[in-house]
């Protein structure tokens, strides 16, 4: 399935979750069973044999991440916001348009020296991601990529994250 088709299964929702804002909405991918493994394939193909680990950023980088750390064969690191890990973690703090959040990873979730590939659904303005990649530094690991479904290049998020290589399956680069 190419880009444009896997395109046709994402839905504008217009002025959601607020107005003046064009929502991504990837229910309908996800729903369809040759869509979402071409999603998921599409976002794989380029880490084969590349990665140790991959690390999915809650919730929606849980969707895709699990899959895409099964291709790869590799083990599945979870990123949470604060509070919700049961172990010890570290944590980090990032950006957002009202204020700011945290992401936690549990501190025996990556070993050093590993190769970790950030998973998530959306990359926008690249905070998120940025934030989990200073969690697999900080624990001498480290970030081979990121890989996302939708990128919404116009915000600028994959210049953020430089010089990690990103790759997108989707993106748009108009608002």
């Amino acid at each position: 399935m190419t880009t444009d088709q896997l395109r046709q299964y994402v839905r504008d929702i217009p002025n959601f979750p607020k107005p003046g804002i064009v929502f991504k909405d990837i229910t309908p991918l996800l729903a369809d069973a040759r869509a979402l493994r071409a999603a998921v394939d599409a976002i794989s193909a380029p880490y084969v044999g590349r990665v140790d680990a991959v690390l999915g950023i809650e919730s929606r980088g849980f969707v895709f991440g699990a899959p895409v750390a099964y291709c790869l064969d590799a083990g599945l690191i979870i990123a949470r916001k604060a509070g919700k890990l049961p172990f010890r973690t570290i944590s980090e703090t990032y950006e957002l348009e009202y204020g700011t959040s945290a992401l936690e990873i549990h501190t025996d979730g990556i070993t050093q020296g590993k190769r970790v590939l950030i998973v998530d659904d959306l990359l926008a303005t690249g905070g998120t991601a940025a934030a989990a990649a200073r969690l697999v530094e900080r624990l001498g690991a480290g970030v081979l990529g990121c890989a996302f479904l939708v990128e919404l290049g116009f915000l600028k998020g994959r210049d953020r994250l430089a010089p990690i290589e990103c790759f997108s399956a989707i993106r748009y680069d108009d608002g």
